[in-house]
């Protein structure tokens, strides 16, 4: 099971470079788009996320809840504004910005919330 565990956690740290690389790569164009690496990152981080706290949770693991309730919030709002804005021409800067402020946001709970 701690194989499985690994494979999921480096899935989900390429779902996390897949989205911040999406969004950083923008950062000196425009018009700024919702890119397939975006969507795909953040479908990955959903997923693997879920399938993580699954697999501790069955192995009987103290699982700080409220942590995974806020990132899995954070996590929702940005795969909304993503999936709302993927078929646009272009995408606002404030959309853009909050796509990544989130991001970053979600790394910083996952690193500093102990």
């Amino acid at each position: 099971m701690e194989f499985v565990e690994h494979t999921l956690l480096v899935l989900h740290f390429i779902g996390l470079a897949s989205l911040l690389g999406g969004f950083l790569v923008q950062i000196k164009t425009t018009p700024r788009i919702v890119n397939n690496a975006m969507v795909h990152g953040i479908i990955t981080q959903l997923v693997t996320g879920i399938l993580l706290v699954g697999i501790v949770e069955s192995d009987d693991a103290p699982v700080d809840h409220a942590k995974i309730a806020v990132k899995l919030t954070v996590a929702v709002i940005v795969a909304v504004l993503v999936f709302a804005n993927r078929k646009r021409d272009v995408l606002s800067t404030g959309a853009w910005a909050l796509i990544g402020g989130l991001t970053i946001a979600d790394i910083v709970v996952a690193v500093f919330w102990r």
